[in-house]
This record gives C-alpha cells, sequence and structure tokens, in this order.
C-alpha cells in the first residue's frame, strides 16, 4: 500500500452497531491502534455520556495485543474477535471500509491525482 502526502499507510474505523455512525483515523503503522482507540473510547464516552461496551474485530495482532486485552478486561470492555478467514462475521465494517477505499478512488479519479500520489 502506498502512504498518503502525510506519511499514513493505514486507516481505521470505528462503527457504531445500532447508529452506523463511522469514525477513520488515519494510521502510520498498526502499533498505533491500540493508542487511538482509548482516545476514541474516551472521546466518545465523554461525548455521549454513555460507556462503550463491546468491541468486535478481526484476529490482527493490533487487537489482541496483551496490552489491549488487558485495557480491555480492567475497563469492562467485551472483545467480539472474528473466526480467522471469515470476514462476514464483520461485515458492516468490511463493507464500510470497501466504501471508503471505493470513495477515496473516486475522488481522485475524479481530481485525475493517481493513488501513487496519495495512497
Amino acid at each position: 500500500m502506498s502512504e498518503t502526502l502525510g506519511g499514513s499507510r493505514y486507516f481505521l474505523t470505528f462503527i457504531d452497531d445500532k447508529s452506523r455512525m463511522c469514525w477513520v483515523y488515519f494510521l502510520k503503522c498498526k502499533s498505533e491502534v491500540f493508542r487511538i482507540f482509548k482516545m476514541f473510547k474516551a472521546m466518545t464516552e465523554l461525548q455521549t455520556g454513555y460507556k462503550l461496551k463491546k468491541i468486535r474485530s478481526d484476529r490482527g495482532g493490533e487487537y489482541t495485543s496483551l496490552e489491549f486485552e488487558k485495557f480491555c478486561e480492567d475497563v469492562g470492555i467485551e472483545k467480539q474477535l472474528t473466526v480467522a478467514y471469515s470476514p462476514q462475521q464483520n461485515g458492516i465494517a468490511e463493507r464500510k471500509n470497501r466504501t471508503i477505499v471505493e470513495m477515496a478512488r473516486t475522488m481522485l479519479y475524479e481530481k485525475k491525482i493517481t493513488t501513487q500520489v496519495l495512497g
């Protein structure tokens, strides 16, 4: 995957199951996931007054680290991990990610910018 002008190689999405509201964060490396998750949790709990109760993800190392596991256990967040090679178990997120990529490509195409330039 190419880098953006800002140096990001990845993006991370958080989707509210009820409202389907989506937050997107750009990452330079996958090791940023835990830090961004803690920031997202604090922001949403402060803004909504509701505690984050569950998080669903694939079994990527960035979601299964001991640090991430312990944090979720300490604050009472239930972690739901999908079965390996079963993206359909996290279909809402998979579809949202595909839509985001397609939208970005469309905007780049419309402005005649190559993906090699922006990532």
